[in-house]
């Protein structure tokens, strides 16, 4: 198969090297466990964290005469997902034997698809930036295809001074094997694209994408080439399990592969792993190709086959996925591409903000989600799912903000006792009297106690207006930040008579 570059060289993709410049070239295969309770072709337990060899069936052990059954869950994730990558669903499948050994591969062979996927091209639009004026650019990577297959066992090496122990837990665990094309040209967009197919999988629930588990994993294919020319040896780092550790792995692999070809030398096919204390990838083994793994179709199963029927009902139930709710909240919410980008993000931010929106001023609700919400968040190290102010509650003080009740300084601080307390936003304020002060006699009071006590002040603000701001933020100390800041700053400017 020929590979086709549809992509322009940009200069700011570049790397310099000590002869010119090279451009990287990354294709990815993605390997994102399904959401199934049960295997691909047995009925055990695919749940992660049992103890060792505790879900293990007598098809998963590969036991003599124990025949494979599909699965019928994992198709329909398999179909929903590429559906969500805007792919070509083939109503015909073939399962294949891609025969290698390992010691936590029982069968001896992995049953996977090769020539006739379950799913065909798509494509994935990444943005990528922000770039020296703060925009973003939208890069769209191609995906070649997606199949279907079993995933292997897991060897530990480290129980034992000279034994390996198996856990076969993870043998016939459902994976979807995720192709991209050679599209991206630089780490940022491999981590760009790598986050927002987890995204996608996430939405739709057919890969919870926790790397971490190693229910999603990465193999990742860097070459070199001068801007321009043609492609040339690529190495494939394997199973990278982290996003930021994807990012790292492509620079420091470019780097290699320059530094060997700008010496003389020439780059070896081959797959390398990559050593994050190090920073550096090293050598595996040479890669395999495809007639290395001798396929050929699985004679205990039959080809796949589903109509169109099937796949329009899998279709009509597919939920709103980022792009499009992007586009919906930029459109009928009128937000900013920045922040409509943050809040489809994950799911459960979406979901979050929408709550919080609903009824409410969307720019306002969108800010504090932002800002206040997902900033402590942050800070403090926690995801959305740990929060510790409920939609309901962060609804509630915007309700108190609109209401006149509270101003927005008060907002913060109440913001602030909630995230640490908890309780209802209404109630904190009544009891601890956090109301503000609308009364425009006790504002006036505190107006005309700060002019008397500044009289140098009142001179200056007078010949520049826009001291008057200094006042106001005079009387808000005061009052302890309960002045409703509109009127103090229009009894300010009576008092002093400026506009």
């Amino acid at each position: 198969m020929s590979i086709v570059d549809t992509r322009t060289p940009d200069p700011k993709r570049f790397i310099a090297g000590a002869t010119g410049d090279w451009e990287i070239i990354v294709g990815m295969e993605v390997h994102a466990q399904v959401v199934s309770k049960a295997k691909l072709f047995s009925g055990a337990s695919a749940e992660y964290g049992a103890d060792p060899n505790e879900h293990v069936s007598l098809v998963d052990a590969a036991m003599p005469g124990m025949l494979p059954v599909i699965n019928e869950e994992c198709v329909r994730q398999a179909i929903r997902t590429g559906l969500g990558l805007k792919a070509q669903i083939n109503p015909r499948s073939v399962f294949d034997r891609k025969n290698y050994f390992y010691p936590d591969l029982p069968q001896g062979y992995q049953i996977s698809q090769y020539k006739d996927p379950i799913v065909g091209e798509g494509k994935v639009i990444v943005s990528v930036g922000p770039d020296s004026k703060g925009e973003f650019e939208d890069v769209e990577v191609g995906i070649e295809r997606l199949h279907l297959e079993q995933d292997a066992g897991k060897s530990v090496h480290d129980q034992h001074a000279t034994m390996s122990y198996v856990d076969l837990n993870r043998s016939g665990v459902a994976l979807m094997e995720i192709v991209s094309k050679p599209d991206m040209r630089s780490a940022d967009e491999a981590r760009a694209f790598l986050t927002k197919l987890r995204t996608i999988l996430r939405y739709l629930g057919t890969c919870d994408g926790n790397m971490d588990e190693g229910s999603m994993r990465a193999d990742v294919n860097v070459s070199v080439r001068r801007p321009g020319g043609p492609f040339n040896t690529r190495c494939e780092i394997k199973n990278v399990n982290s996003i930021r550790f994807v990012g790292q792995a492509i620079e420091s692999e470019a780097r290699r592969q320059i530094a060997l070809i700008e010496d003389g030398g020439s780059v070896d096919q081959e797959t390398r792993l990559f050593d994050p204390v190090k920073g550096e990838t090293r050598a595996m083994r040479s890669k395999e190709e495809a007639h290395d793994y001798r396929y050929f179709p699985d004679p205990d199963l039959l080809p796949l086959e589903f109509d169109e029927a099937y796949v329009e009902a899998l279709a009509k139930d597919l939920p709103e996925l980022p792009d499009d709710k992007k586009t919906r909240l930029m459109q009928d919410a009128g937000l900013s591409a920045y922040d409509a980008s943050i809040l489809v993000s994950e799911r459960a931010i979406a979901d979050f903000f929408e709550k919080v929106a609903e009824g409410r001023d969307a720019k306002q609700a969108a800010n504090w989600v932002i800002n206040d919400l997902l900033g402590a968040l942050n800070k403090s190290g926690k995801g959305i799912d740990e929060t510790p102010v409920s939609a309901d509650q962060l609804g509630a003080i915007l309700d108190l903000i609109r209401a006149d009740t509270i101003s927005g300084k008060i907002a913060k601080d109440l913001f602030e006792i909630v995230w640490t307390e908890g309780g209802d936003p209404a109630e904190i304020v009544e009891r601890r009297g956090m109301k503000q002060v609308t009364d425009t006699s006790a504002i006036e009071t505190a107006v005309d106690q700060v002019i008397a006590a500044n009289p140098d002040k009142v001179e200056q603000a007078k010949a520049k207006p826009t001291l008057a701001g200094w006042f106001v933020g005079q009387v808000m100390k005061a009052t302890g930040g309960k002045a409703n800041p509109q009127a103090v700053n229009q009894i300010v400017k009576a008092r002093l008579g400026i506009e």
